[in-house]
């Protein structure tokens, strides 16, 4: 795995980025609320597969299908990614090993017979959820 290099911050730049919240972000509690209304129900903020510390945040287990919302920001969406310029290196190297995570991910969940969707903070809702809807269904052997 890359390694990320500390380099120094200013303090409200620090102070900032710690307030950004990691779950249940506006399109995560909106995305489980339509899959909710649905009649799907799951679990929230669990590791999906024992010995892979990446902890999906939706889980269908018995489908063996793992949701990960990502931010724009910190995954580097290939729309809306945007890249500092105070610390440019730093933040590169921070949102390239996120990526790299985000993959290797992946790669282990499917190793385990896991399917993993990545849904962006961008997406709609409504085809977000259809997505995430017929990828469970179509696991669960439903029509």
């Amino acid at each position: 795995m890359p390694t990320v290099e500390r380099l120094e911050t200013t303090s409200a730049v620090r102070s900032r980025m710690s307030r950004q919240k990691s779950r249940d972000t506006r399109i995560e509690v909106a995305l489980r609320k339509a899959l909710h209304a649905h009649g799907f129900r799951y679990r929230v903020h669990r590791r999906p597969v024992r010995g892979v510390r990446r902890e999906a945040d939706i889980v269908f287990g018995p489908a063996r299908v793992a949701v990960f919302v990502d931010g724009c920001f910190w995954h580097g969406c290939p729309e809306h990614a945007t890249w500092p310029k105070n610390n440019a290196e730093f933040w590169q190297r921070k949102i390239e090993t996120n990526r790299w995570r985000d993959h290797d991910t992946d790669e282990r969940l499917a190793r385990e017979g896991w399917i993993s969707l990545r849904v962006w903070e961008h997406e709609k809702v409504d085809s977000a959820a259809a997505r995430i809807i017929e990828t469970v269904t179509s696991r669960r052997g439903g029509s």
